[in-house]
């Protein structure tokens, strides 16, 4: 297939077109390189907005595009609350201009990096696909806005799509090639990783008094291979002819933030100061996903997903390369 993969030079993005030329697909990748990067970028590449409707139209028609996996969009929950212009301008008003694109050039297949935010605070463990939708920032409300929008595109124009509500990325590439270069990063384990080579003087711990075994937080981390795995699968769903559908990806089980510091120590060998502070305002004692319905219906398992994978690959790539991509 010839997939457009907006996006594309990003984390999840990049690993997502290695998977995809890996199989033999021919891929074209559509990002600004607001936050992505030139050096993640893997074949066919177009400095493009996603918004700009006649361009992307343009594009793909002349590369003759059977589906598109979508990627491009603004993700710090955190920044999204002070800045929910920002993430409502690039995610949903981007994703109609998209859509738009799509329906001009018949285009009818959609697969969306979602996201576990949709749910919010869940009310209860395992969260399955049917759980109440609260997000609790503006960009888990953009993630929903667009799911929402996808059902009333459908009808008119006949695109069906997928949407993959993951957890927590995690890892890097198993050949060492493409990592996890966010910046500024956020998530534990780049920032712990960013304290063993020294560039941060600590890391912080947010809360240690939750009701989990060990009192600090638990999450569903994923990793990065295992996803692009999922959104690979989900275009042969629809290829197939599956219906419209979203799926949570997730391992099922969750790692606490201390055992997760554990392993990055013992994993880098350094043995880095660890501050503890008060809870974020926000943060759920404990997340982790009801993955049954993603794995009956796209025959997906987490392969690499165990927590001494997922450290030892982020910390292979990153080891390499101490300050990032070279752009």
């Amino acid at each position: 297939m010839n997939i457009l993969v907006t996006g594309g030079a990003g984390y999840i993005g990049s690993h997502t077109v290695q998977a995809l030329r890996g199989l033999g697909h021919q891929t074209v990748i559509a990002d600004t390189l607001v936050t992505g990067h030139r050096s993640a970028v893997l074949g066919d590449f177009v400095a493009i907005d996603i918004a700009d409707r006649a361009a992307l139209a343009g594009v793909m028609r002349e590369r003759g595009i059977d589906g598109v996996v979508h990627f491009a969009a603004f993700s710090a929950a955190g920044e999204s609350v002070g800045r929910p212009e920002m993430y409502f301008q690039n995610n949903v008003a981007g994703t109609v201009g998209l859509l738009d694109a799509m329906v001009d050039a018949g285009v009818k297949r959609l697969v969306f990096s979602s996201s576990c935010s949709v749910y919010g605070q869940p009310e209860r463990l395992p969260v399955a696909e049917d759980a109440p939708k609260r997000p609790e920032s503006p960009y888990g409300e953009s993630k929903l806005l667009c799911e929402r929008m996808f059902a009333w595109y459908e009808r008119p124009h006949g695109i069906r799509s997928v949407c993959l509500r993951y957890f927590n990325a995690a890892g890097s590439s198993l050949d060492g090639s493409l990592g996890d270069d966010v910046r500024p990063p956020t998530r534990l384990l780049p920032v712990a990783l960013e304290v063993a080579l020294g560039k941060r003087p600590h890391l912080t711990l947010n809360g240690t008094d939750y009701p989990t075994p060990d009192g600090t937080c638990v999450r569903d981390y994923v990793h990065v291979v295992d996803l692009a795995d999922a959104h690979v699968r989900a275009l042969d769903y629809l290829a197939k002819g599956g219906p419209t559908e979203a799926f949570n990806v997730g391992v099922g089980r969750g790692y606490s933030n201390r055992e997760m510091i554990d392993t990055i120590k013992a994993t880098t060998g350094v043995d880095f100061p660890v501050v503890e502070a008060p809870r974020r305002p926000g943060d759920p004692a404990a997340v982790y996903a009801d993955s049954t319905r993603v794995r009956r219906a796209l025959g997906w398992e987490p392969r690499h997903s165990d927590l001494p994978t997922l450290v030892r690959t982020a910390w292979a790539w990153r080891k390499a390369h101490p300050d990032g991509y070279p752009d």
